[in-house]
């Protein structure tokens, strides 16, 4: 299964937990495993708070780790080194437990596609594996 997202910003988290969760619904797979991945090399899929100073408190680590315009080698060719080393920190798949058909995450816990690179039209892909 795969989902749509359109990102409006250069870099940004997009909560996805919603989505993810209706497909695993649709899927009427009770027990296993869903599988959260981008094959973006410019994302990731990462799992935290939806709190909006907590997202602004990890966008902003993220830029002070990896800042834009630092000297990349890989700048020379289309200038986003600084969005492909920035997901390369975050990951490009999350592994989540099905259980009693929802996903299992703790009270406070989304699953969020962190842009690095946009806007862009992306895909994330769902993938499903019964216990």
């Amino acid at each position: 299964m795969q989902l749509k997202i359109e990102t409006s910003k250069r870099i940004e988290l997009v909560d996805i937990t919603s989505q993810v969760q209706e497909e695993v619904s649709k899927s009427e797979i009770a027990e296993g495993i869903c599988l959260i991945s981008t094959r973006h090399t410019t994302a990731g899929i990462i799992i935290n708070e939806n709190e909006s100073g907590l997202k602004e408190d990890i966008l902003d680590l993220l830029n002070k780790l990896v800042p834009a315009g630092a000297g990349y080698r890989h700048d020379r060719i289309d200038n986003n080194a600084d969005s492909h080393l920035k997901a390369v920190l975050l990951g490009a798949s999350e592994a989540l437990p099905v259980s009693a058909g929802k996903l299992e995450l703790g009270m406070w816990q989304r699953i969020f596609f962190a842009e690095m690179d946009g806007p862009r039209s992306r895909t994330v892909n769902v993938t499903l594996l019964k216990a």
